[in-house]
């Protein structure tokens, strides 16, 4: 396996996983519409080994162009998030499920392309029952738009992944955070540290709700993981991506945000409803991949403390650095 074709290069995640795949000696064909943007290139656009194609995975043409030079795909391409494919439903039915559907299909005919990874979520999983750890063979609940159509094209990958060709495997990411070229500050640890290192207030609503989190450099290292595990062990197979001891409630989250900013003001707000509360066994991609982490929440809230405190990011506030965006779409 030689070229990796990774849609949404330019994005959170993609502009991350694109540096990895590069470091680790892969030629990567990266393709983004650039609807935030393409800053996150700047420092490989000119790699020997990276060549960036601007299209959109909803032209046809354009797909099958891509696809004949890759020997492999990671698909991240899509509208990202609740609030996003909430305020866009039909441009997110269109690249999240028909787009990513005629590139599955358009690759698995190719006869070129071996593997194709997904990004899918850990949000498939809506609320849990009880106090149980959830795993990859618990029921789906989605619970958002966003979630509807990871889970409807989970399924399609898993009709459709074959032995003897090109072989899917999707992966459900826990909630990111963390350091990117393409920086986002509308995720839980990034946006909470945000305020509290602007020296803002913060409220918190429903501090017991579970969520598992996992850092972008390990959701982009997951990818590559996979990528080059024994086809046997990944093939039509899901994973989630994470670490079990990374489950966190909202006040865990604050209480670690407190031993770097002591003084930060954070209040609690009652709520008893929420529909995504889930803590998530990640024990399947470890024993079978041999997948770990390599960074945990603490170390998350102190880089995006550092950065801030130090002016490097000048405008976090910025719509750039949001996802629910409808300007930049």
């Amino acid at each position: 396996m030689k070229t990796v074709l990774v849609t949404g290069v330019a994005g959170y995640i993609g502009s991350v996983l694109a540096r990895q795949l590069l470091d680790k000696g892969y030629t990567v064909l990266g393709v983004d519409a650039l609807f935030f943007g393409g800053e996150s290139l700047v420092g490989i656009y000119n790699h020997p080994n990276f060549t960036f194609r601007k299209g959109d995975v909803r032209d046809d043409a354009f797909v099958k162009e891509i696809v004949t030079n890759a020997d492999a795909i990671v698909h991240l391409a899509a509208i990202v998030g609740d609030p996003a494919c909430r305020q866009q439903p039909e441009l997110a039915n269109a690249i999240n499920w028909q787009a990513s559907v005629n590139l599955f299909d358009t690759a698995k005919a190719s006869g070129t392309v071996e593997r194709f990874v997904f990004a899918s979520t850990c949000s498939n999983y809506g609320k849990m029952e009880g106090d149980d750890y959830i795993t990859e063979t618990s029921a789906l609940n989605p619970i958002s738009l966003y979630a509807e159509l990871k889970v409807k094209f989970e399924k399609y990958l898993m009709e459709n992944s074959g032995n003897n060709g090109m072989i899917a495997t999707p992966l459900r990411f826990s909630t990111v955070y963390g350091l990117s070229p393409r920086m986002r500050f509308d995720l839980t640890v990034n946006e909470f540290t945000r305020d509290l290192a602007l020296d803002r207030g913060l409220k918190i609503f429903g501090e017991q709700f579970w969520r598992p989190y996992c850092h972008v450099e390990d959701l982009a290292g997951s990818c590559i993981c996979v990528l080059e595990a024994d086809r046997e062990l990944v093939n039509g197979d899901v994973f989630g991506v994470g670490d079990t001891s990374e489950n966190y409630q909202k006040k865990m989250l604050a209480d670690e945000m407190l031993k770097v900013m002591p003084d930060a003001d954070i209040q609690y707000v009652d709520k008893n409803e929420d529909p995504r509360d889930y803590r998530v066994d990640f024990s399947k991609i470890h024993d079978r991949l041999g997948f770990t982490i390599t960074k945990r929440v603490p170390d998350g809230i102190r880089e995006i403390h550092d950065i801030l405190k130090d002016g490097v990011i000048s405008d976090p506030d910025s719509t750039k650095y949001r996802n629910s965006n409808p300007e930049a779409i």
